[in-house]
């Protein structure tokens, strides 16, 4: 009998899966609570959701039945006026995530390599890995920051092409220094700098302009975060011009549905109520901190997005993660080289931290 397996590719075959974050209606069955019960704080969304105003253009769109621009021509011109950045070296995608992996598949051919300094983001790891690059690890010092040196003898002796970069980081939040990534700038490989969520991060900490001038420099950025729509999957990149005008012959046509580049538009349309909203979660961000910083077992890491990480003292992260759970507050559990025994909390509103430092004292 013919066995299908045998055509599948072997890097493939050996590569680990990525775990995403269950569904909501998933986990709502599994803790037998509706979703209105849970307080979900374990994948960096806004708790807010959508403006009123992206709702009301949801529910007004006259083409839905309609493919969308394959060039996403009118949120690239407002992405373009909004970021003061050439249009001509924008582009969009279903998140940022398929622009890292549209940037892989551009550039890789099997066994080239991609430097990766985890704890980080897993999809760099996980696209690393289904475009057959050899991902070459060089892990962040215990306070997160990077460790140049070591950077730069991997560059040296292992001659990659790219090094993903994310700031703040994912999982621990924090801010790579600009004098750092110029210095990462000389090497002879594309930095791709992933800024996910650096509308929570100070006025400033942006490189965005930066890379329209660079010949090898990426920088992305998602609407997941900041305004919403992670559920929508809209992201966007700038990119030196003599990568784009390749990169645009491999992206899907249809990439960005009409609802998710009708919802980005409208956000910008809209920034400055969305400024408010990234106040209200600067504001209780720092709240949550403090009143994170009171409770004996956990050592949470200062942060310029819209999460906490907390290093678990005494007990078991993985077990707390469980005991939040039961008690419908969701969280992000992690034990790993470079994060061990540690949860991510995501930054909610006033009454989702109330409900969660309860319980945490209460455990």
């Amino acid at each position: 009998m013919f066995d299908p397996q045998t055509l599948i590719r072997r890097h493939i075959k050996d590569m680990p899966a990525y775990e995403p974050i269950l569904p909501f209606e998933v986990l709502s069955e599994k803790l037998g609570r509706q979703p209105s019960e849970l307080v979900k704080l374990d994948a960096n969304e806004n708790p807010y959701g959508l403006l009123p105003c992206v709702r009301q253009a949801l529910a007004e769109m006259e083409y839905p039945h309609i493919y969308p621009d394959p060039g996403s021509h009118a949120l690239r011109a407002a992405l373009a006026a909004y970021l003061d950045v050439p249009n001509e070296n924008l582009l969009v995608g279903a998140g940022a995530d398929e622009l890292i992996d549209l940037v892989l598949r551009l550039v890789i051919e099997p066994g080239d390599v991609v430097l990766n300094c985890p704890p980080t983001f897993g999809m760099y790891r996980f696209d690393g890995d289904l475009n057959g690059a050899r991902v070459v690890e060089v892990f962040r010092r215990p306070d997160f920051s990077l460790d140049l040196p070591a950077i730069e003898q991997a560059a040296l002796q292992r001659q990659p092409k790219l090094l993903f970069l994310a700031s703040p980081n994912n999982p621990d939040g924090s801010l790579i220094p600009h004098t750092a990534i110029q210095r990462l700038l000389d090497l002879p490989l594309l930095l791709v700098l992933d800024e996910a969520y650096i509308e929570f991060a100070p006025p400033g900490s942006s490189l965005i302009q930066e890379s329209a001038r660079r010949s090898n420099l990426v920088v992305l950025r998602t609407f997941s975060k900041w305004a919403g729509l992670a559920g929508l999957r809209v992201g966007y990149g700038v990119f030196p011009g003599q990568l784009l005008e390749h990169l645009w012959k491999i992206k899907q046509p249809y990439n960005v549905s009409v609802a998710a580049a009708t919802a980005a538009q409208v956000s910008l349309a809209n920034s400055n109520e969305l400024q408010i909203v990234g106040q209200r979660l600067l504001a209780e961000r720092e709240r949550l901190f403090n009143l994170l910083q009171d409770i004996p077992y956990l050592q949470p890491y200062p942060t310029q997005s819209n999460f906490i990480l907390c290093q678990v003292s005494g007990r078991d992260a993985g077990l707390l993660k469980q005991q939040l759970a039961q008690a419908g507050v969701l969280v992000r559990y992690f034990n790993k080289p470079g994060l061990t025994n540690c949860i991510r909390i995501s930054v909610g509103k006033p009454e989702h931290t109330d409900r969660l430092v309860s319980v945490l004292k209460a455990i």
